[in-house]
């Protein structure tokens, strides 16, 4: 059997995973406000709070692994090739709609 190996999130692994069903939790309750024909904009506003919420989710994350994985990957002398991922990957996160 082959362990996990501990990632920058690990520590906080049960607060995320909560989050991220408040968030599944947002997303099953505007797909009833769109069921329910409400006003648009207070779709649009809850729509918001869920972009809201998962930036906060992507940025503890962006935290976590520059704090662990990039820390990890220097040590191992792979600090170029870390910062390139992570740089690549804050490029998708910006770019949006």
């Amino acid at each position: 059997m082959t362990t996990a190996v501990p990632r920058g999130y690990t520590a906080t692994k049960d607060q995320l995973q909560s989050r991220l069903k408040r968030i599944e939790g947002q997303v099953r309750g505007v797909e009833k406000m769109v069921e329910e024909d409400r006003y648009c904009i207070d779709v649009l506003t809850q729509i918001s709070a869920i972009q809201a919420a998962l930036d906060k989710v992507a940025l503890g994350l962006l935290d976590d692994h520059a704090r662990h994985c990039m820390r990890h990957g220097a040590e191992e002398g792979k600090a170029d090739e870390m910062t390139a991922e992570m740089m690549a990957a804050v490029g998708r996160l910006l770019r949006r709609g």
